[in-house]
């Protein structure tokens, strides 16, 4: 018998093709699936990523076929043909693009049949297969990616040399997505290359169709767009790299060193840029050096999440802020293949850390895995407990954090307790920015 997950921290397939849809620019997501899944859908993906709503023609706005018994009965497709029109009609767009849900995709409705139908019109309409018992909201997201880079993107036979492709870094799963692209973005920019990120701030469909034109493709993930970057490869013939998500000296240093090394960047140059931007990062966090001491803000951590972001906090506050996150737990369920990739992101610290890495995907179990790895006191006078420490991961840790009197970051989807609009965590900025807001957790009631 499969199990049971409690309270996940993502979800269907159909929601993350809807996020990744809404979050391209002038992309018109037309849902195909029975009454009820895009107003769910839209509550979970705002309410639960910082409250990032849908823009134009998301979130509550979805154009949507609203299959009923009789279409079920009888068939939907006809019902979609409409709806697809309709959306040309009264939308303005520049991309159209068909997701499924559960119910059509159980009746056997040939939606791509029916989007056939539009090929040759003036805008391009294009459609995915998102059966949301098939997988979470990352499959629906790679499912996006993979159609778009087929049927959308130009074939291109010129390369541009100063031209990369950037992903991995998913919308709305990851709620500080856009700040984190634009962060990206321009350290790329430093090293000399353009960069399209596809949802990024300011971009364009143009960029994406021209995608082609690339060198390299950076899946900024050991886990999500792997899949995708080998459709690219195979249509376009662009190869990719994986790195992971980079926060603070110690993560964006190694970023841009690989990055550096498969783009031929002269290694004089990288260092020259990781040199500029360490004196720009230090002198910042050395104002803290006195008050850290005097006042002890070491803390033992445990951090929760994806993999995207726990091996990124991991490293940060290890080798970046000096403290102790011994225990990670590893939230979305994961191929063993995927678990080997990344696994191997949580090695290699300056600080000599090895921590302790968990799959698992019930809320519930991080009590029990905190009291298994700091085991409680027995009346015993001196013990290892988890104190000093602090919980960075999700609200949904937000009952173990009061349990064990630590505070709460929430970093990771969901978040619901805070608003967020351009803040971001990558790269050397990132770095202290996420350095005030878990230092600013320790004198908040100060």
């Amino acid at each position: 018998m499969s199990k049971v997950i409690e309270r996940p921290r993502y979800v269907c397939a159909l929601g993350g093709a809807i996020g990744t849809i809404q979050s391209l620019p002038r992309a018109i997501p037309i849902l195909h699936s029975s009454s009820g899944c895009g107003g769910n859908l839209a509550g979970a993906l705002s309410g639960a990523s910082g409250y990032n709503g849908g823009n134009y023609c998301g979130g509550q706005a979805l154009p949507s076929s609203n299959v009923s018994e009789r279409d079920i009965v009888f068939g939907g497709e006809g019902r979609l043909d409409e709806q697809i029109g309709n959306t040309l009609k009264v939308m303005d767009g520049d991309l159209y693009f068909v997701v499924t849900g559960c119910m059509v995709e159980m009746i056997g409705d040939d939606v791509r049949a029916v989007v056939k139908r539009y090929k040759n019109g003036d805008l391009p309409v294009l459609a995915a297969e998102t059966v949301s018992f098939k997988g979470n909201s990352y499959y629906g997201y790679e499912l996006v990616l993979e159609t778009l880079f087929r049927d959308f993107v130009e074939k291109s036979p010129v390369k541009d040399t100063a031209t990369v492709n950037l992903w991995g870094v998913v919308p709305m799963q990851d709620v500080f997505w856009k700040g984190n692209l634009g962060v990206l973005k321009g350290l790329l920019k430093k090293l000399g290359f353009e960069t399209n990120t596809f949802f990024g701030q300011g971009e364009t469909l143009d960029n994406l169709k021209k995608a082609g034109r690339a060198v390299l493709n950076i899946v900024v993930s050991d886990a999500y767009g792997i899949e995708a970057a080998k459709v690219f490869e195979e249509e376009h013939g662009v190869p990719y790299i994986t790195v992971p998500l980079p926060i603070g000296d110690h993560g964006t240093s190694r970023f841009l060193r690989t990055v550096g090394s498969a783009l031929s960047v002269d290694e004089a140059k990288i260092e020259t840029l990781i040199h500029e931007e360490r004196k720009a990062y230090y002198p910042y966090l050395e104002r803290l050096a006195d008050v850290y001491n005097d006042l002890d803000f070491q803390r033992y951590a445990t951090v929760v999440g994806d993999p995207n972001y726990t091996q990124a906090l991991t490293r940060f506050l290890a080798d970046d802020l000096g403290w102790l996150p011994e225990l990670v737990v590893i939230t979305d369920i994961l191929a063993d293949e995927q678990k080997e990739r990344v696994l191997s992101t949580f090695s290699g610290y300056e600080s000599g850390l090895r921590p302790e890495i968990v799959f698992d995907e019930d809320a519930s179990s991080v009590v029990g895995h905190i009291n298994r790895h700091w085991p409680q006191t027995n009346g015993q006078k001196y013990y290892k407990g988890f104190s000093p420490g602090v919980i960075v991961g999700s609200v949904m840790e937000r009952d173990t954090a009061e349990q064990f009197k630590v505070p709460l970051l929430p970093v990771t989807y969901p978040i619901s307790n805070r608003v967020v609009l351009n803040r971001a965590y990558a790269g050397y900025s990132g770095g202290l920015t996420l350095a005030e807001d878990v230092l600013s957790l320790l004198v908040a009631h100060r």
